[in-house]
């Protein structure tokens, strides 16, 4: 018994863009552009929620006022990795005068 499986298709991301945008405007319903697309509505489901997801990620990641140079992040990319280092030292010296000071008390 073989099974009659329709060949996978594959859609562009112009066609996954359009689809989307058009659910999203409700011009079309999941299962019409299901049929348009001839592809099966989970498929359509996953770009639904692929598209959200990569929108929310974008939104979250864009920031508001001017972009930085890649002067200023090279240089802010240093500061911050003083800022660490430095950190680690006021600890390892926090540390040190903890050890040292126990000592003393110890007679």
């Amino acid at each position: 018994m073989s099974s009659t499986r329709k060949p996978k298709r594959f859609l562009s991301a112009e066609q996954k863009y359009d689809l989307w945008v058009r659910m999203l405007t409700a011009q079309i319903t999941q299962g019409e552009a299901a049929a348009e697309a001839g592809v099966d509505r989970s498929t359509i489901a996953n770009l639904r929620k692929t598209a959200r997801d990569g929108a929310i990620m974008a939104l979250t990641a864009a920031k508001p006022g001017r972009r930085r140079s890649a002067k200023e992040a090279t240089v802010e990319a240093g500061l911050r990795a003083e800022v660490e280092r430095l950190g680690n030292t006021i600890i390892e010296q926090a540390i040190e005068l903890a050890v040292l000071r126990g000592k003393t008390s110890w007679g």
